[in-house]
């Protein structure tokens, strides 16, 4: 658990306990957050007492795979968002729950693979005059990582795409099974990515919205803005992204397709070729008497025939290119 202190916009202490949160939060100049991983209905049930959180939003905490969204309660706000990891074709989710208070800020974390200390270094780092903007400044730090995060891993997605564009026409048909594989992959994997990143355009333009006072800081408008944008181009690649791998998909069933057929057209051809020979042969099987019968100059010519028709078909077909 960590906690932060924070009084006119310049912080005063950390590492407190969570029991004196309710004394911080009466005083309306301090601004307090703190972060929970993990944490047992128990603690939650202490966090909603100390702040006076709708019991809804506390059990939405509890329930695994909330979707990403934002309620608004008489006295504070409850979000929900996922943070994203690509590894290699693995997409990682950590979702990430936030109470919105006048003056408190609760981030709580389903587990440490959402990296907290670097929202806390984008705090400290921003100017200073930020931090006196209160619960708009930190949420404003937690959604703008959450934002970059996505806008990184929709890169990486859109690198992969474009290997297996490459790879699709690539004349290699015994690869042919790995890519169908990879292209499952990406393709489930952006399924997924678009589940978490869709509802960020309803969740920051909620945000957005000047009746919204507990983070409606005329000065964090434009900061509010940039994550909107990240949002919009992230929601937008995903759609693009999407599309491209529903016409690669197709573009590959088009290519089997194409392939079968020109199987098929070697099989015929050579089919044909065969069929000549086999005709040749069964007539002069039969038993009547025929040109050359018992003799060897018959069966010279018999081998000369087969031949003859076999090539003149071999040059015909590869004319056609059916061969």
């Amino acid at each position: 658990m960590r906690t932060r202190l924070y009084r006119n916009g310049r912080l005063q202490k950390e590492g407190f306990p969570v029991a004196e949160v309710s004394d911080y939060v009466a005083d309306g100049d301090n601004v307090v957050w703190f972060d929970l991983c993990a944490p047992t209905v128990q603690e939650l049930d202490a966090i909603g007492e100390e702040l006076g959180l709708h019991e809804l939003a506390v059990e939405d905490v509890s329930s695994d795979h909330q979707r990403p969204k934002v309620d608004v309660y008489d006295n504070h706000l409850f979000i929900s968002v996922y943070a994203a990891h690509l590894d290699g074709e693995t997409l990682d989710l950590c979702e990430v729950d936030i109470f919105v208070t006048a003056n408190a800020l609760v981030t709580v974390r389903q587990s440490d693979r959402f990296d907290i200390d670097e929202v806390v270094k984008a705090w400290d780092a921003a100017a200073p005059h930020l931090a006196g903007h209160g619960v708009s400044f930190l949420l404003h730090g937690v959604l703008d990582f959450v934002a970059d995060g996505h806008l990184s891993v929709v890169q990486e997605l859109d690198a992969q795409a474009e290997d297996l564009e490459e790879a699709l026409f690539e004349d290699r048909p015994a690869r042919g099974r790995e890519l169908q594989r990879r292209m499952y992959s990406l393709r489930k994997a952006t399924v997924r990515f678009r589940k978490a990143t869709m509802p960020m355009r309803d969740i920051v333009g909620t945000l957005r919205r000047r009746n919204q006072e507990l983070v409606a800081a005329p000065a964090m408008a434009p900061y509010y803005e940039d994550v909107y944008d990240h949002v919009l181009r992230t929601a937008e690649w995903v759609e693009s992204l999407r599309d491209l791998l529903a016409n690669m998909r197709e573009t590959r069933l088009a290519q089997q397709g194409f392939r079968l057929n020109e199987i098929m057209k070697r099989l015929t051809g050579w089919a044909a070729i065969i069929a000549v020979p086999t005709a040749i042969t069964g007539f002069y099987g039969q038993n009547v008497p025929y040109p050359g019968s018992g003799e060897a100059w018959g069966f010279w010519t018999s081998l000369v025939l087969v031949a003859l028709a076999s090539v003149g078909l071999y040059v015909v077909f590869k004319k056609k290119d059916w061969l």
